[in-house]
């Protein structure tokens, strides 16, 4: 496999050279392999932290603390997102360290980075578009992770309805068989 490094406040790291996310996505991989289960098997957890993303770059926008067309590029890869695309670039564990920093970093890298590609940039550079300083402009993890966390079981609720009528029907049978 072919990497590129990255450089950032922790120094350099390599990744994975076509990878949509960055340094601290790949730090996070290798710090964290506790289920070894990514947050990529999640469609709606990806759908839902793209949704926040979104609203976040519209106010900013709205507030004049993001140029629009950062804001147009942001707005565009979570649309892509949202639409099922990329899910393989969300390679954190599902259960890490910290408060869900892991995650919430990995979407903003690959927010930043699919920006550079539609500009033409190479990936890990981040001129257009800063993982921390554009993507997470204005947030916190601990207000985007738990957020996003509602929102995809939002998503996810007629599943959900179902698992529990089915657990109601099985328990209902195992009261009556003991």
């Amino acid at each position: 496999m072919k990497y590129r490094i990255e450089h950032d406040l922790l120094g350099t790291q390599k990744v994975p050279e076509n990878a949509l996310y960055g340094s601290q996505t790949a730090r996070a991989v290798e710090n964290f392999p506790i289920t070894h289960v990514n947050i990529g098997h999640f469609p709606h957890l990806i759908e839902a932290l793209a949704l926040v993303k979104m609203a976040a770059a519209r106010a900013n926008g709205q507030l004049n603390l993001l140029a629009p067309e950062k804001q147009r590029l942001i707005e565009r890869v979570c649309k892509e997102i949202i639409a099922g695309q990329w899910h393989e670039q969300f390679v954190v564990d599902v259960i890490q360290g910290g408060a869900g920093t892991s995650t919430n970093m990995n979407m903003n890298e690959v927010i930043a980075n699919r920006a550079s590609q539609i500009v033409g940039e190479p990936l890990g550079q981040y001129e257009t578009l800063h993982p921390n300083n554009d993507v997470n402009l204005s947030q916190s993890t601990n207000d985007v992770y738990p957020t996003a966390v509602r929102l995809s079981i939002l998503l996810d609720y007629q599943n959900l309805i179902d698992a529990l009528e089915r657990l109601c029907i099985t328990l209902k049978y195992k009261s009556d068989q003991f």
